[in-house]
Order: C-alpha cells, then structure tokens, then sequence
C-alpha cells in the first residue's frame, strides 16, 4: 500500500469524531494519523541495511506488536484513570492494525508471527513491468488505496462544509 494508509487514518478520525469533545479531536487525528503509518517506521531499518529483508518481516509488521502495545497503553490509561490517553491510545493502536490489514490486500503480512513464518496476500501482484512500483499502480488493487483517498477527501469536504455552518447559521 502506497497512499492510502493516511487516508485510512483519517477516516477512523472521521468515524470517532462525533463521539469526542471538541478539545480532544486534533490529539485523535494525529493518533489516528500517527497509528495508520507507524508500521512502517521499520522502512528506516530497511534501507539503513541496505533491504537485506522484506521490511513486512520485521515486528512493526507483527498484529501481536500492535495488539501487545495497544494493550500496555490501556492498561497504563487505565491505571492513571485517563479516558483521554485510552481514546488516544485506542484510536492509534486499531489504525496500526488496519495498516496491517491494508497491507494483506497485496503484501504479504505473518497475521501470527513471532509464533508462525506463515504469511497472508490477499492478491499478487504480477510483474507486468520493469519497475515495481508501476506494477503495482497499474493493477486494480491500487483502485482500493485511490478509493480510500476520494473517501477521505469527501468526508474532509463534508465536515468542512457542515463545520462552516455550524459557525456560520
């Protein structure tokens, strides 16, 4: 997935936002934003190494990292009785997961690792041309990550246009 991890973020912004305080929404849009392209920190190992390994191999690529940290953030919130940092906590840990699931449609992602090598590709993407990445742009899973954008882009114009006459009757 190229593009569309942001606009996934975004978009599960999107889905909490009527539920929060207006205080509280910019802190769920950066965790929203934050958690859809965490996972991929692990870009900076794989090129610092010079890609000895398929960066999806690495544990940012694991759900069990995900779900072990999401889980670590809910029971500190909890502790500190923090309904904030668990919304924060939570919204950025389920947008780290659905990266994940993102990434299944064409990557391969090992949903059971560190306890099994098995990997899951929802579909492969042939090598139709020299280059990857114009492999990958010109098959039709890349329609999914150019529909999550115009997704994103609506709901953003739509909340936009609803925000204004909010202020403006």
């Amino acid at each position: 997935m190229l593009i569309g991890h942001l606009p996934a973020g975004y978009l599960i912004y999107g889905h909490v936002l009527r539920r929060c305080r207006p205080a509280e929404r910019r802190r769920l849009l950066t965790a929203a934003l934050a958690g859809s392209v965490l996972p991929d920190i692990d870009l900076l190992y794989f090129y610092a190494t010079g890609g000895q390994a398929h960066h999806h191999s690495f544990a940012t690529h694991w759900p069990s990292f995900w779900l072990a940290l999401t889980a670590a953030g809910l029971l500190a919130a909890a502790l500190r009785k923090s309904r904030p940092a668990a919304r924060w906590v939570a919204v950025a840990g389920s947008a780290a997961v659905l990266h994940l699931g993102l990434d299944s449609i064409a990557g391969a992602v090992r949903w059971l690792a560190p306890f099994s090598e098995r990997s899951v590709t929802l579909v492969t993407v042939p090598e139709t041309h020299a280059s990857w990445i114009v492999s990958f742009v010109t098959h039709w899973t890349f329609g999914v990550e150019v529909a999550l954008l115009a997704a994103a882009v609506a709901v953003w114009g739509w909340r936009s246009t609803a925000h204004r006459k909010d202020r403006n009757p």
